[in-house]
């Protein structure tokens, strides 16, 4: 069940033009301890200042931490790695070594965390890897993504989250044993009037509960559900679970992504389209540039940020982390901001203009989800049949 929690100021950022000035002026004011957590470091603009920012922190003595995924930031130049040690950063890389060959789905057991936290005192949580999503070829930039800012209360429940993974990366594969780690104490004071969760999903005791906060959320809809992924290939319940509040008259809408970034998802999830539309589901794709977000707002009240997407990677594999925000002015924020996403940049796509595809794109489309089907068989485990 989901637990929230009362007190907090919760800021929404709408792409890295929000987000890394905020993060860069926090790790600038910090003062004791820094952790970040994220799938994609890149060497480009953002990154090196973001790096910046870690250094200067680790110069001043700031006890400085930076976790990255060995498959997401794999290409990260090493340079730009020696540099942060070189400063007092500790730099460790979740799961390093992949090999391309092995069918084992521990290979794709990956740290899709986005997460910053600050003296105890700030955290950053949502979808935005470190990277500038100003640099899009072909697009109008920046890529479409959103993250918050976290103040009060449940900060508590977010650092000893990053804590704990930062421990077993360490014991894991430096062979030191459990470290100490320095604790700053409960910030406790409430800071707002947000009521919020933190969610997150890993392969242990939490494998199912950023769904189960959907279902929950979609189950108990009465007028609206808007969801706005990157990568959506849904489960049965999942599935179900939108049709069934479609019926109940509940306008269900999607913004996907229009691009295409991986081919096989793209075309795979193309495949329940149909469904969807024939269920009076909205299906929205987003053409400005890459979609890149996985959020959600349900009646106006009831919303989510993070990283998990709605698909097998996400749900069945990888550690994800979202915020899930009880409060009307933060939902009718979130809302507002995706129906100009879809007026401005996406398009709706209607019914009767996709039963008229063209025989060459159905093939395509029914192909890439039985391989789709067939890999999340071989790869996930557990609720695998959900998917197939």
């Amino acid at each position: 069940m989901t637990e929230y929690i009362d007190g907090n100021r919760i800021t929404l950022l709408e792409s890295g033009a929000q987000y890394f000035p905020a993060l860069v002026a926090e790790c600038d004011t910090a003062r004791r301890e820094i952790h970040v957590e994220t799938y994609l470091f890149e060497d480009d603009a953002t990154g090196r200042s973001v790096a910046d920012a870690l250094a200067r922190a680790g110069r001043r003595g700031v006890a400085t931490h930076v976790l990255v995924d060995g498959f997401g930031s794999k290409s990260l130049d090493p340079g730009l790695v020696s540099g942060l040690k070189a400063a007092g950063v500790r730099f460790l890389v979740y799961r390093p070594k992949i090999s391309p060959w092995t069918l084992k789905r521990a290979r794709l057991r990956r740290m899709h965390r986005k997460i910053a936290v600050v003296d105890a005192r700030v955290a950053f949580v949502g979808g935005i890897n470190i990277i500038d999503d100003m640099n899009a070829p072909n697009q109008t930039p920046p890529r479409f993504d959103y993250a918050v800012r976290v103040e009060g209360p449940l900060v508590t429940r977010i650092h000893p989250v990053v804590k704990r993974l930062w421990a077993l990366v360490t014991a894991t594969q430096l062979r030191r044993g459990w470290p100490r780690l320095r604790d700053l104490g409960p910030f406790t004071v409430p800071r707002g009037g947000q009521r919020a969760a933190f969610v997150v999903r890993d392969n242990l005791r939490h494998r199912r509960d950023i769904e189960e906060a959907y279902l929950a959320a979609i189950a108990g809809a009465r007028s609206e559900i808007l969801i706005a992924n990157s990568y959506f290939f849904p489960g049965q319940s999942f599935r179900r679970a939108l049709t069934e509040a479609a019926a109940r008259g509940v306008r269900v809408a999607l913004l996907l992504q229009g691009r295409v970034e991986y081919a096989l998802l793209h075309y795979a999830s193309r495949a329940l389209y149909g469904s969807f539309l024939d269920a009076g589901i909205e299906i929205h794709e987003y053409h400005r540039s890459f979609l890149h977000a996985k959020v959600a707002v349900v009646d106006g009240h009831w919303a989510t940020v993070g990283s998990s997407n709605i698909d097998p990677f996400s749900l069945l594999l990888a550690r994800e982390a979202n915020l899930v925000i009880q409060d009307d002015g933060f939902a009718g924020e979130l809302r507002a901001s995706l129906l100009k996403a879809m007026a401005e940049g996406a398009t709706l796509l209607r019914r009767e203009r996709w039963k008229e595809q063209p025989l060459t794109l159905r093939t395509a489309t029914w192909m890439s989800y039985g391989l789709a089907r067939f890999l999340t068989g071989v790869f996930a485990y557990g609720r695998a049949e959900e998917f197939t």
